[in-house]
């Protein structure tokens, strides 16, 4: 089982950055897949993007491909979320998801694949 934590989250302006980190418990990080999620009000949960166990495969929504940056650091047991160019549709709470790596058929935009969530951060981007 893996506890998540996210931070990073905040009040920006049009155009500008911010990074999320999520801090996973357990000394098992490498062993799962992670991904991204967002929600905002009013609206369903949304996938934002995801890496696998390695680092070596990620995969963005076409909404966020080119501004947004997902990392992760095994040694620290910590994914990223690096966020530029932010624009206000990009106000949610972000949610990082993980769960254990398989040998097939992740499907990593999908949130019914996660077994664990962390409890989310605010982001607001005021225009």
């Amino acid at each position: 089982q893996v506890q998540l934590v996210e931070s990073g989250g905040g009040l920006v302006q049009t155009g500008g950055s911010l990074r999320l980190s999520c801090a996973a418990s357990g000394r098992t990080f490498s062993s799962y897949e992670m991904g991204w999620f967002r929600q905002a009000p009013g609206k369903e949960r949304e996938f934002v993007a995801a890496i696998n166990r390695s680092g070596g495969y990620t995969l963005y929504a076409t909404s966020v491909k080119g501004r947004f940056t997902i990392s992760r650091d095994n040694a620290k047991n910590t994914v990223y979320l690096q966020m530029n160019s932010l624009k206000p549709e990009d106000t949610a709470i972000y949610f990082c998801a993980a769960v254990t790596a398989r040998a097939t058929g992740w499907r990593p935009a999908e949130g019914d694949e996660y077994d664990y969530w962390g409890q989310g951060t605010q982001v607001t981007v005021s225009s």
